[in-house]
């Protein structure tokens, strides 16, 4: 394994694991997770916990596959950088608009903007220099 291959692995292992052990304390324990991470949201709801914590751990899962499966890498990036992304713009629009103070700022940095960031990077560096490691479309009938 090349330089950049060894740093691509790392990264999706590391933004993997990381997504699927957010979703798996949101899942497994959706009270302390709302205390500890959304509590300046307003009220609990551990549905809503859960259903987070579904989300975090497919894109953890993608993440963590697309670490092993090269050729599969845009596609599993793409889907995870979908959700990541998406609660990232939900995160900055709650900011922007008043509904979040922005004291929670770094906090939104470092656990929700930053590696949604990275990830949609990763997804757009896939996409554009490893389609080709993708599997070949079977042929028209």
């Amino acid at each position: 394994m090349n330089r950049t291959d060894t740093l691509l692995f790392g990264s999706l292992l590391v933004l993997g694991v990381a997504a699927v052990l957010t979703g798996a304390f949101a899942y497994l324990a959706p009270t302390v997770f709302f205390e500890t991470f959304a509590a300046y949201t307003g009220t609990s709801n551990h549905h809503l916990m859960r259903d987070v914590g579904a989300a975090y751990l497919a894109a953890g899962g993608a993440l963590a596959w697309a670490a092993f499966v090269p050729r599969w890498r845009a596609p599993l990036t793409s889907v995870s950088a979908i959700f990541l992304g998406l609660h990232a713009v939900a995160h900055v629009l709650d900011l922007v608009s008043g509904e979040v103070p922005l004291d929670h700022l770094l906090a939104d940095l470092v656990q929700v903007l930053a590696p949604a960031a990275m990830v949609c990077g990763l997804a757009l560096y896939f996409l554009r220099n490893d389609s080709g490691r993708l599997p070949p479309r079977p042929p028209a009938a």
